[in-house]
Protein backbone atom coordinates (compact mmCIF):
# COMPACT_ATOMS: atom_id res chain seq x y z
CA UNK A 1 0.00 0.00 0.00
CA UNK A 2 3.07 2.51 -0.03
CA UNK A 3 3.16 4.66 -2.89
CA UNK A 4 5.73 8.09 -3.39
CA UNK A 5 4.76 11.59 -3.55
CA UNK A 6 7.35 13.39 -5.32
CA UNK A 7 9.34 10.92 -4.50
CA UNK A 8 8.27 10.84 -0.90
CA UNK A 9 7.12 7.17 0.43
CA UNK A 10 3.95 7.42 2.43
CA UNK A 11 1.89 4.45 3.98
CA UNK A 12 2.91 1.64 6.66
CA UNK A 13 5.91 1.84 7.85
CA UNK A 14 6.95 5.13 6.66
CA UNK A 15 6.91 8.25 8.86
CA UNK A 16 3.92 10.80 8.76
CA UNK A 17 3.81 12.48 6.17
CA UNK A 18 2.79 15.85 7.29
CA UNK A 19 0.91 18.76 5.18
CA UNK A 20 0.59 22.08 6.25
CA UNK A 21 -2.82 23.56 5.17
CA UNK A 22 -2.44 26.96 4.31
CA UNK A 23 -6.58 27.73 3.01
CA UNK A 24 -7.38 30.88 3.45
CA UNK A 25 -4.51 31.90 6.05
CA UNK A 26 -2.57 34.01 3.59
CA UNK A 27 -5.56 36.63 3.84
CA UNK A 28 -5.37 37.58 0.28
CA UNK A 29 -1.68 38.80 0.86
CA UNK A 30 1.10 36.56 -2.42
CA UNK A 31 3.85 37.65 -0.30
CA UNK A 32 2.28 36.00 3.19
CA UNK A 33 1.39 33.19 1.19
CA UNK A 34 4.65 32.98 0.08
CA UNK A 35 6.06 33.25 4.23
CA UNK A 36 3.49 30.36 4.84
CA UNK A 37 5.34 28.53 2.36
CA UNK A 38 8.32 29.31 3.96
CA UNK A 39 7.85 28.89 7.28
CA UNK A 40 6.36 25.21 6.61
CA UNK A 41 9.64 24.36 4.76
CA UNK A 42 11.59 25.84 7.95
CA UNK A 43 9.34 23.53 10.19
CA UNK A 44 9.85 20.22 8.45
CA UNK A 45 6.50 20.10 6.91
CA UNK A 46 6.64 17.45 3.76
CA UNK A 47 3.96 19.28 1.77
CA UNK A 48 2.00 22.58 1.67
CA UNK A 49 -1.53 22.71 0.55
CA UNK A 50 -3.51 25.28 -1.24
CA UNK A 51 -7.06 25.12 -2.39
CA UNK A 52 -8.04 25.80 -5.88
CA UNK A 53 -11.50 27.52 -6.69
CA UNK A 54 -13.18 30.77 -7.10
CA UNK A 55 -16.37 32.08 -5.87
CA UNK A 56 -18.12 31.14 -8.83
CA UNK A 57 -16.57 27.50 -8.97
CA UNK A 58 -17.70 26.73 -5.76
CA UNK A 59 -20.80 28.45 -4.99
CA UNK A 60 -23.69 30.45 -6.30
CA UNK A 61 -23.79 34.72 -5.63
CA UNK A 62 -27.40 34.31 -3.74
CA UNK A 63 -28.49 35.57 -0.38
CA UNK A 64 -30.91 33.04 -0.11
CA UNK A 65 -31.51 31.35 3.69
CA UNK A 66 -29.65 28.41 2.53
CA UNK A 67 -26.76 30.76 1.24
CA UNK A 68 -26.56 32.02 4.69
CA UNK A 69 -23.95 31.01 7.29
CA UNK A 70 -25.67 31.27 10.93
CA UNK A 71 -23.23 30.59 13.92
CA UNK A 72 -19.35 29.65 14.04
CA UNK A 73 -16.65 31.48 13.18
CA UNK A 74 -17.98 32.73 9.78
CA UNK A 75 -21.48 34.05 11.24
CA UNK A 76 -23.34 36.74 8.99
CA UNK A 77 -21.26 35.69 5.91
CA UNK A 78 -23.11 34.35 2.79
CA UNK A 79 -21.10 31.08 1.07
CA UNK A 80 -20.44 33.76 -1.39
CA UNK A 81 -19.25 36.58 0.55
CA UNK A 82 -16.82 34.15 2.33
CA UNK A 83 -15.54 32.52 -0.91
CA UNK A 84 -14.90 35.78 -2.17
CA UNK A 85 -12.42 36.73 0.80
CA UNK A 86 -10.52 33.46 1.28
CA UNK A 87 -10.07 32.27 -2.52
CA UNK A 88 -6.40 31.84 -3.39
CA UNK A 89 -5.98 34.07 -7.07
CA UNK A 90 -5.32 31.68 -9.59
CA UNK A 91 -3.12 33.59 -11.01
CA UNK A 92 -1.11 33.42 -8.20
CA UNK A 93 -0.84 29.38 -8.29
CA UNK A 94 2.33 29.27 -10.67
CA UNK A 95 4.72 31.72 -8.77
CA UNK A 96 3.51 29.98 -5.42
CA UNK A 97 4.27 26.67 -6.97
CA UNK A 98 7.46 27.74 -7.94
CA UNK A 99 7.94 29.45 -4.63
CA UNK A 100 7.66 26.25 -2.73
CA UNK A 101 9.71 24.36 -5.37
CA UNK A 102 12.54 26.81 -4.42
CA UNK A 103 12.21 26.31 -1.07
CA UNK A 104 11.89 22.68 -1.13
CA UNK A 105 8.93 21.72 0.12
CA UNK A 106 6.09 19.41 -2.26
CA UNK A 107 3.19 21.96 -3.10
CA UNK A 108 -0.33 20.35 -4.09
CA UNK A 109 -4.00 21.48 -3.68
CA UNK A 110 -7.19 20.80 -3.24
CA UNK A 111 -9.25 21.10 -7.00
CA UNK A 112 -13.15 22.31 -6.24
CA UNK A 113 -13.88 21.53 -9.86
CA UNK A 114 -12.88 20.41 -13.39
CA UNK A 115 -10.96 23.36 -14.56
CA UNK A 116 -9.25 23.92 -11.17
CA UNK A 117 -7.68 20.24 -11.97
CA UNK A 118 -7.04 21.44 -15.57
CA UNK A 119 -5.52 24.52 -13.57
CA UNK A 120 -3.20 22.37 -11.37
CA UNK A 121 -2.09 19.36 -14.09
CA UNK A 122 -0.71 22.62 -15.73
CA UNK A 123 1.56 23.47 -13.14
CA UNK A 124 2.54 19.21 -12.79
CA UNK A 125 0.81 19.37 -8.74
CA UNK A 126 2.06 15.48 -7.89
CA UNK A 127 -0.87 14.95 -5.78
CA UNK A 128 -4.58 15.65 -4.95
CA UNK A 129 -6.41 16.47 -2.59
CA UNK A 130 -10.18 16.11 -2.14
CA UNK A 131 -11.78 18.16 0.84
CA UNK A 132 -14.80 16.56 2.79
CA UNK A 133 -17.27 18.71 1.38
CA UNK A 134 -16.24 17.28 -1.78
CA UNK A 135 -16.10 13.74 -0.70
CA UNK A 136 -19.80 12.79 -1.92
CA UNK A 137 -19.07 15.08 -5.03
CA UNK A 138 -18.13 11.86 -7.08
CA UNK A 139 -17.72 13.25 -10.79
CA UNK A 140 -14.92 15.55 -9.14
CA UNK A 141 -13.08 12.70 -7.71
CA UNK A 142 -13.35 10.74 -11.03
CA UNK A 143 -11.78 13.74 -12.76
CA UNK A 144 -8.79 14.06 -10.24
CA UNK A 145 -8.05 10.55 -10.15
CA UNK A 146 -8.60 10.67 -14.25
CA UNK A 147 -4.81 12.40 -13.90
CA UNK A 148 -3.06 8.82 -12.79
CA UNK A 149 -1.77 11.06 -9.20
CA UNK A 150 -2.03 9.81 -5.83
CA UNK A 151 -5.44 10.99 -4.16
CA UNK A 152 -6.09 12.10 -0.68
CA UNK A 153 -9.48 12.07 0.34
CA UNK A 154 -10.71 13.82 3.61
CA UNK A 155 -13.61 12.07 4.98
CA UNK A 156 -15.08 14.31 7.47
CA UNK A 157 -19.23 14.04 7.58
CA UNK A 158 -19.39 10.77 5.23
CA UNK A 159 -20.54 7.59 6.39
CA UNK A 160 -18.98 3.96 5.57
CA UNK A 161 -21.65 3.80 2.26
CA UNK A 162 -20.28 7.36 1.30
CA UNK A 163 -16.52 6.58 2.11
CA UNK A 164 -16.79 3.62 -0.27
CA UNK A 165 -18.34 5.30 -2.93
CA UNK A 166 -15.62 8.58 -2.86
CA UNK A 167 -13.16 5.34 -3.36
CA UNK A 168 -14.86 3.54 -6.10
CA UNK A 169 -14.93 6.42 -7.46
CA UNK A 170 -11.06 7.13 -7.24
CA UNK A 171 -10.69 3.37 -8.29
CA UNK A 172 -13.19 3.96 -11.50
CA UNK A 173 -11.32 6.76 -12.66
CA UNK A 174 -7.84 5.03 -12.29
CA UNK A 175 -6.53 6.06 -9.52
CA UNK A 176 -4.23 3.52 -8.02
CA UNK A 177 -2.77 4.83 -4.76
CA UNK A 178 -5.49 6.37 -2.32
CA UNK A 179 -5.13 7.54 1.05
CA UNK A 180 -8.29 8.49 3.18
CA UNK A 181 -8.24 10.90 5.90
CA UNK A 182 -9.86 10.38 9.02
CA UNK A 183 -11.46 13.90 9.96
CA UNK A 184 -14.08 16.04 11.94
CA UNK A 185 -15.39 18.97 9.54
CA UNK A 186 -15.81 21.02 12.94
CA UNK A 187 -13.96 24.38 13.04
CA UNK A 188 -12.16 23.93 15.85
CA UNK A 189 -13.69 20.54 16.53
CA UNK A 190 -13.47 18.60 20.27
CA UNK A 191 -10.80 16.05 20.30
CA UNK A 192 -13.88 13.98 21.89
CA UNK A 193 -15.26 13.78 18.94
CA UNK A 194 -11.90 12.83 16.68
CA UNK A 195 -12.79 8.97 17.60
CA UNK A 196 -9.15 8.14 17.07
CA UNK A 197 -9.64 4.12 16.74
CA UNK A 198 -11.29 5.28 13.65
CA UNK A 199 -8.03 5.01 12.05
CA UNK A 200 -7.23 2.04 12.23
CA UNK A 201 -10.72 -0.01 11.57
CA UNK A 202 -11.24 2.66 8.36
CA UNK A 203 -7.56 0.91 7.56
CA UNK A 204 -8.97 -2.71 7.46
CA UNK A 205 -12.50 -1.77 6.01
CA UNK A 206 -11.09 -0.21 3.43
CA UNK A 207 -7.73 -1.55 2.53
CA UNK A 208 -5.86 1.88 1.99
CA UNK A 209 -3.44 3.81 3.89
CA UNK A 210 -5.40 6.16 6.27
CA UNK A 211 -3.95 9.17 7.91
CA UNK A 212 -5.69 12.68 9.92
CA UNK A 213 -7.20 15.48 8.78
CA UNK A 214 -6.82 17.39 12.06
CA UNK A 215 -9.19 20.18 12.93
CA UNK A 216 -8.23 20.46 16.87
CA UNK A 217 -6.30 23.02 18.47
CA UNK A 218 -2.87 22.18 19.60
CA UNK A 219 -1.27 19.10 18.40
CA UNK A 220 -2.08 16.13 21.31
CA UNK A 221 -4.64 14.80 18.93
CA UNK A 222 -2.04 14.55 15.76
CA UNK A 223 0.64 12.81 17.80
CA UNK A 224 -1.71 10.94 19.05
CA UNK A 225 -3.12 9.36 15.52
CA UNK A 226 0.68 8.15 14.66
CA UNK A 227 0.16 5.19 17.46
CA UNK A 228 -2.96 4.13 15.19
CA UNK A 229 -1.52 4.13 12.42
CA UNK A 230 -1.76 7.67 10.74
CA UNK A 231 0.40 7.77 7.49
CA UNK A 232 -0.51 11.37 6.86
CA UNK A 233 -1.55 13.83 9.07
CA UNK A 234 -2.97 17.47 7.68
CA UNK A 235 -2.57 20.41 9.94
CA UNK A 236 -3.93 24.18 8.98
CA UNK A 237 -1.54 26.48 9.65
CA UNK A 238 -1.14 30.39 9.62
CA UNK A 239 1.99 33.14 10.58
CA UNK A 240 -0.12 34.55 13.44
CA UNK A 241 -4.01 33.42 14.68
CA UNK A 242 -4.44 37.23 16.14
CA UNK A 243 -4.87 38.32 12.44
CA UNK A 244 -8.66 37.18 11.75
CA UNK A 245 -8.10 35.15 8.88
CA UNK A 246 -10.81 32.80 7.41
CA UNK A 247 -9.19 29.08 9.50
CA UNK A 248 -6.72 31.14 11.49
CA UNK A 249 -8.49 30.43 14.92
CA UNK A 250 -7.76 26.84 14.37
CA UNK A 251 -4.54 26.56 12.74
CA UNK A 252 -0.65 26.17 14.11
CA UNK A 253 1.31 28.90 14.25
CA UNK A 254 4.67 28.36 13.58
CA UNK A 255 6.37 26.89 16.58
CA UNK A 256 3.47 24.67 17.11
CA UNK A 257 3.83 23.31 13.35
CA UNK A 258 7.55 22.65 13.76
CA UNK A 259 6.43 20.92 17.36
CA UNK A 260 3.83 18.64 15.46
CA UNK A 261 6.81 17.81 12.74
CA UNK A 262 8.85 16.96 15.65
CA UNK A 263 6.65 15.10 17.65
CA UNK A 264 4.88 12.91 15.28
CA UNK A 265 8.09 11.52 13.91
CA UNK A 266 9.21 10.87 17.54
CA UNK A 267 6.12 9.21 17.79
CA UNK A 268 6.70 7.03 15.25
CA UNK A 269 10.04 6.11 15.81
CA UNK A 270 8.28 4.74 19.41
CA UNK A 271 6.40 2.28 17.79
CA UNK A 272 8.80 0.19 16.33
CA UNK A 273 7.88 -3.13 16.34
CA UNK A 274 6.87 -5.78 19.22
CA UNK A 275 10.27 -6.86 20.67
CA UNK A 276 10.63 -8.75 24.20
CA UNK A 277 14.62 -8.15 23.59
CA UNK A 278 17.10 -5.79 25.50
CA UNK A 279 17.65 -3.14 23.81
CA UNK A 280 20.89 -1.25 22.84
CA UNK A 281 20.31 1.76 25.61
CA UNK A 282 19.53 -1.20 28.09
CA UNK A 283 22.57 -3.01 28.01
CA UNK A 284 25.21 -0.74 30.22
CA UNK A 285 21.86 -1.11 32.62
CA UNK A 286 21.74 -4.69 33.50
CA UNK A 287 24.34 -4.43 36.23
CA UNK A 288 22.10 -2.26 38.27
CA UNK A 289 19.01 -4.90 38.36
CA UNK A 290 18.34 -6.72 41.63
CA UNK A 291 20.54 -10.22 42.49
CA UNK A 292 21.64 -12.08 45.54
CA UNK A 293 24.74 -10.91 47.69
CA UNK A 294 25.61 -12.51 50.72
CA UNK A 295 25.07 -10.10 53.92
CA UNK A 296 27.55 -11.77 56.09
CA UNK A 297 30.56 -13.51 56.58
CA UNK A 298 30.00 -17.08 56.28
CA UNK A 299 32.74 -19.96 56.86
CA UNK A 300 33.30 -22.85 54.34
CA UNK A 301 31.14 -25.68 54.78
CA UNK A 302 28.40 -23.13 56.81
CA UNK A 303 25.12 -23.56 56.06
CA UNK A 304 22.98 -20.73 54.11
CA UNK A 305 20.72 -19.56 55.98
CA UNK A 306 17.81 -16.77 54.70
CA UNK A 307 19.54 -14.17 56.79
CA UNK A 308 22.46 -14.61 55.27
CA UNK A 309 21.22 -13.67 51.88
CA UNK A 310 19.55 -10.89 50.72
CA UNK A 311 17.92 -9.33 47.27
CA UNK A 312 19.59 -5.78 46.32
CA UNK A 313 21.00 -3.50 43.79
CA UNK A 314 23.75 -4.54 41.87
CA UNK A 315 23.07 -7.04 39.61
CA UNK A 316 26.40 -9.35 40.11
CA UNK A 317 25.16 -12.07 41.72
CA UNK A 318 22.59 -15.25 40.91
CA UNK A 319 18.90 -13.58 39.80
CA UNK A 320 16.52 -13.51 43.18
CA UNK A 321 14.42 -16.53 41.52
CA UNK A 322 17.25 -18.60 42.58
CA UNK A 323 16.67 -17.62 45.91
CA UNK A 324 15.12 -21.28 47.13
CA UNK A 325 17.58 -23.22 45.51
CA UNK A 326 20.55 -21.83 47.83
CA UNK A 327 19.14 -21.78 51.64
CA UNK A 328 20.30 -24.90 52.86
CA UNK A 329 23.47 -25.49 50.81
CA UNK A 330 26.74 -24.97 52.27
CA UNK A 331 29.75 -23.01 51.51
CA UNK A 332 32.76 -24.27 49.15
CA UNK A 333 34.69 -21.32 50.75
CA UNK A 334 35.42 -18.75 53.14
CA UNK A 335 32.70 -16.01 51.88
CA UNK A 336 32.82 -12.67 53.03
CA UNK A 337 30.31 -10.56 53.83
CA UNK A 338 29.19 -8.21 50.48
CA UNK A 339 30.07 -10.55 48.12
CA UNK A 340 27.98 -11.51 45.11
CA UNK A 341 26.26 -14.78 45.14
CA UNK A 342 28.01 -17.38 42.36
CA UNK A 343 26.95 -21.16 41.92
CA UNK A 344 31.10 -21.62 41.96
CA UNK A 345 30.81 -19.96 46.27
CA UNK A 346 28.31 -22.59 47.07
CA UNK A 347 30.48 -26.05 45.41
CA UNK A 348 28.89 -25.40 41.71
CA UNK A 349 25.29 -25.89 40.71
Amino acid sequence: MTFTIADRAIGPGESPYVIAEMSANHNGSLDDAKRIIDMAAEAGADAVKMQTYTPDTITLDADRPEFQIKGGLWDGETLYSLYQKAYTPWEWHAPLFDHARAAGVTIFSSPFDPTAVDLLEGLDAPAYKIASFEAVDTPLIRCAARTGKPLIISTGMANEAEIAAALAAARKGGAKDVVLLHCVSGYPAPPGDYNLATIPDMAARFGVPVGLSDHTLGTATAVASVALGACVIEKHVTLDRSRGGPDDAFSLEPPELKALVRDARIAWEALGRPNYERTESEKGNVQFRRSLYFVRDLRKGEAVTPDAVRSVRPGFGLPPAALDEIIGRTAAQDIAANTAVTWEALGGQ
